[in-house]
């Protein structure tokens, strides 16, 4: 988890991705910032999000995308 913070704060430094839950309902996270963190978790975490991965409830909170790395680096 910890290298995901590490990514998606390079991307955007200036969200608390710890705590914030509505990444994308508030529209704190654009589709350049989303595909950004895309490429660089598949190449980090060597998984494959696919588009039919890039779901709101996918990208709403770091936990949320930790828990759709986990989800695709077990199956």
């Amino acid at each position: 988890m910890e290298e995901l913070l590490k990514i998606m704060s390079a991307v955007r430094p200036d969200i608390d991705f710890e705590n914030e839950t509505k990444l994308i309902d508030d529209e704190l996270l654009d589709s350049f910032d989303i595909i950004s963190i895309v490429s660089d978790v598949n190449d980090e975490f060597d998984v494959d999000i696919n588009v039919d991965d890039l779901l709101p409830e996918n990208f709403n909170s770091a936990s949320a995308l930790f828990e759709l790395i986990t989800k695709l680096q077990n199956s």
